[in-house]
Formats: C-alpha cells, structure tokens, sequence
C-alpha cells in the first residue's frame, strides 16, 4: 500500500501508475488472482485501462457490452458488489453463466468515484475460492482509494490542458475578428458571443472553426509575388 501510495505523488503516467496498483493488489489482496482497473469516458463507454492478465479484459469487456453485471452495477452507483459462489448468483442472468464458464468462482467490485463524479471501477475477480472475505473487501478498497486519487488527477490535468487550449483559440479568433472588422478586443468577443448564440453552437467550436478557415485560407493562397 505504501508503495503504490508513493506513485501517486510522483510523476509517473496514469497508466503506470494503474497497472503498479492493479499488480500490487493482486499480490495483497487475499483470494483473488484478477485484478484491473476501468475508467468512464464522457460519453458514458466503460474501458478496461489496467489489467494483470487477459481474463480481466474477457470478463471486463463482456460486462460493459452486455451493460450488466458487478463491475457495471458498481461503476453506476452501486459503491462495492461483492459475488460468492458465481455459478449460483442469479442478478446478471446473461453476464454470470458465461463468467463461470471461463472459470469465475467470486467477484468483488469497487466503484471509483470523485465529488460523486463516476470515474471508473477496480475489478477483482477469483478462479480459486468461492467466498470473499472481510478483509478481502476492506484491502481491495484502500487499493480502489489510491486508484480514484490517480484517475482523479489524470481528470483534472486533462481539464486543465482542455482549458488552455479553449482560451487559445478563443484568443486567435478574437484576433481574427479584430483585424476583419478593425474592432476592438471587447467587441470582438461580443461578436463570437452572438455568433454563438445565433447558431446554437458552443463559442469554443464557433472559435476553432473561424481558426480553421484562416488556416486554410493561409495554406491554399498563393505566395505573394
């Protein structure tokens, strides 16, 4: 736990830093031989980030197509979902007789989560015991926490650099506007506002495509002579 903690803090890529604690739970967390770790898009798809073997993507992908099972259930709100003795579990009727057919025994599953904010799931899954544990759910939740602070500041660094680059082209198109209609700064962002407004399209996507159209006029101009 100590170890997977200090990856956090230091500057590894997310995805290192989720495959270090998906291999460090495998060898912690007592009766699970699977581990991984799934993160949601803002567009509501479910994808398997960190795995410690191929299992964990069959059986992570399978959930998230047929939309059903304990890890889904877990990542949309269900916090922790514990399995024991899978072949006799009747909540996933599709998802669970084809999970026992590829060896399933138990499951637990831990919602990640930020403010509430859904951010994904850590995955356990074991092929040797048919029960999981006290102490099984109380590690696999310390190692799910480390795995919500890694994806949670994955988010917010993407948020930040998403940022940046809107008040870029925002500043470009400003600039644009200025030199068309020799305006001022202040009017010129009025003018992409009503823009915006006008045709119902987000000012940012207004902005990247008066870029886009300078750029291009730019390129296919021919040199001045």
């Amino acid at each position: 736990m100590t170890e997977a903690s200090k990856l956090t803090n230091v500057p590894h890529s997310l995805e290192e830093t989720l495959q270090a604690i998906t291999r460090a739970a495998l060898h912690v967390v007592p009766g699970i031989d699977h581990v991984g770790i799934s993160i949601t898009h803002r567009d509501g798809t479910i994808e398997t980030k960190s795995a410690t073997d191929a299992l964990v993507w069959d059986l992570d992908d399978l959930q998230y197509s047929l939309r059903e099972g304990p890890c889904y259930d877990s990542i949309r709100g269900r916090g922790v979902t514990v399995v024991e003795h899978a072949g006799h579990d009747q909540r996933w009727p599709t998802f669970m007789p084809r999970a026992v057919a590829r060896g399933l025994r138990a499951q637990l599953a831990v919602g990640l989560y930020s403010d509430r904010e859904p951010l994904g799931g850590m995955n356990l899954y074991s092929t040797s015991s048919s029960t999981i544990a006290d102490e099984t759910i109380f590690l696999a939740e310390l190692f799910a926490a480390q795995a919500a602070i890694a994806l949670g500041r994955s988010r917010e660094a993407v948020q930040m650099s998403e940022a940046l680059e809107t008040r870029t082209i925002i500043g470009q198109a400003i600039g644009l506007v200025m030199q068309r209609f020799e305006m001022n700064e202040e009017r010129g962002f009025q003018y992409l506002i009503r823009a915006s407004s006008t045709s119902n399209i987000k000012l940012r996507d207004v902005a990247a495509e008066l870029v886009q159209n300078a750029n291009q006029r730019f390129t296919t101009s021919p040199p001045a002579r």
